[in-house]
């Protein structure tokens, strides 16, 4: 398991900007996050073979190296050579194949057509077999989709946007089947999103890209709790977000809530701005550290949580049971010290 890589390092001039991304995965799944025309799914069909970069390499390393694409080298190998699963958007089946035959597309004469019946099991798809992709859902058209990626074995599965046509419930429960999955899949996996939860998780390590560059490169649960930049804050949540002026190591007033904080971390000289998470404030008194008069709040109420938004314009969000309707606002909030997000432009 040591000697496994996947080295992708491309260039490609698109019209809105250039993609530019240079990363290794050496296991588990790597989220890609970030807005819509980013460079996400460029960057996924670079891999693939379905598109070609300007420049770069990218290359597979499974005990033995296979060199997919490398521009100095003029080497380039067709989608099909490159044993790379891809789960589009809108799930790419034939529409004239049966549940059964779209699973089976991928394998060769010498394959073993027992893989076909344990893919079907699988995936709960038991019973649909002679059935066509118009006459499933969206959820059943995924899992089909699923079936026939894993059924010739990839060593990497790209994944692009995976749940994005699907609805809430749909979207949980499929989560969920992909999770387990995942954790059997001795390959590599990238999850294409801009969907903050997904990436969570799904993503031991997370790549945030912006007008086609990486802007933060990490472990997962360490890129939320301390994003380090404006963009990544906002990629990753966090709802309140606020100019500053730095008045010593550890005190600053934020220009857009008119309130002065204090930090646990030392303020350099290059921080611009804080983060303060929705869910992390707390009940507090008059008389505590960083403690925020809630007079003219206003608050809405969710399913399952309150949005309160301060006179200041800061959110504060708190859970809810279902069945209690009625809420009353703290006449404080605080925020501990340790709490507040210490960002850079």
């Amino acid at each position: 398991m040591s000697n496994r890589l996947l080295k992708v390092n491309i260039q490609k001039k698109l019209k809105e900007f250039d993609l530019d991304v240079d990363f290794e995965l050496k296991k588990g799944c790597l989220g890609i996050l970030g807005p819509s025309g980013c460079g996400k799914s460029m960057t996924l069909k670079s891999i693939a073979g379905i598109v070609d970069p300007d420049k770069g390499i990218v290359s597979l390393t499974m005990d033995e190296e296979t060199v997919y694409f490398d521009s100095d080298s003029k080497i380039n190998l067709k989608p099909q050579k490159r044993n790379v699963g891809y789960l589009f958007q809108n799930y790419a089946l034939f529409p004239n194949m049966t549940v059964e035959e779209n699973v089976a597309i991928g394998l060769s004469k010498n394959d073993d057509r027992k893989i076909v019946s344990e893919m079907i099991k699988r995936f709960h798809l038991e019973g649909l077999e002679k059935r066509y992709p118009r006459q499933l859902s969206g959820g059943q058209q995924q899992r089909v989709a699923l079936a026939r990626i894993l059924a010739y074995g990839p060593d990497v599965i790209l994944f692009d946007e995976p749940f994005s046509a699907l609805d809430t419930y749909l979207k949980e429960q499929l989560r969920i089947e992909l999770v387990n999955m995942l954790k059997d899949f001795y390959g590599f996996s990238i999850l294409v999103t801009h969907d903050r939860d997904e990436a969570f998780q799904f993503c031991d390590e997370l790549l945030i890209l912006d007008q086609g560059k990486i802007i933060a490169r990490g472990e997962t649960h360490e890129i939320f709790e301390d994003p380090k930049k404006v963009e990544v804050a906002r990629l990753t949540g966090c709802k309140n977000i606020s100019k500053i002026e730095i008045i010593d190591e550890h005190h600053f007033k934020s220009l857009d809530w008119e309130t002065t904080f204090e930090v646990s971390k030392k303020i350099t000289p290059n921080i611009t701005h804080v983060g303060i998470r929705a869910h992390d404030f707390k009940p507090g008194e008059k008389d505590d550290v960083n403690s925020i008069n809630t007079t003219n709040a206003t608050k809405l109420e969710m399913p399952f949580e309150w949005e309160i938004t301060l006179e200041n314009g800061l959110w504060w969000k708190i859970e809810k049971q279902m069945h209690n309707h009625d809420f009353e606002i703290p006449k404080y909030l605080k925020i501990n010290p340790e709490d507040i997000l210490l960002l850079e432009e």
